[in-house]
C-alpha cells in the first residue's frame, strides 16, 4: 500500500491511500493539532465525498479502535 503525502502550505498535511476496493481515504493534519477524516467519491477520487473533524484526543481513540483486536468482551 502506498501512503501519498502532500503537503499544504499554511494548513498542514494531508495523507491519503486507497483501499483494495478503490475507496480512497486521507486525513489532514493540521498544524493546530486536529484530524479531518476524508473519504472519497467514487467516481472522483479528487472530491472528496464526506469529511469528519476530530481532535487530537477523538483522532487517538479512533486509532485504538481501527488498532484494537477485539475479544468478544463488553
Amino acid at each position: 500500500m502506498r501512503i501519498e503525502r502532500v503537503p499544504l502550505p499554511g494548513i498542514g498535511t494531508r495523507l491519503r491511500f486507497a483501499t483494495t476496493s478503490g475507496t480512497w481515504v486521507g486525513v489532514i493534519q493540521h498544524t493546530d493539532g486536529h484530524r479531518e477524516l476524508l473519504v472519497y467519491a467514487a467516481s472522483d477520487s479528487d472530491t472528496v465525498q464526506t469529511s469528519v473533524r476530530l481532535t487530537e484526543q477523538e483522532a487517538h481513540e479512533l486509532s485504538e479502535i481501527l488498532y484494537s483486536h477485539h475479544n468478544g468482551e463488553e
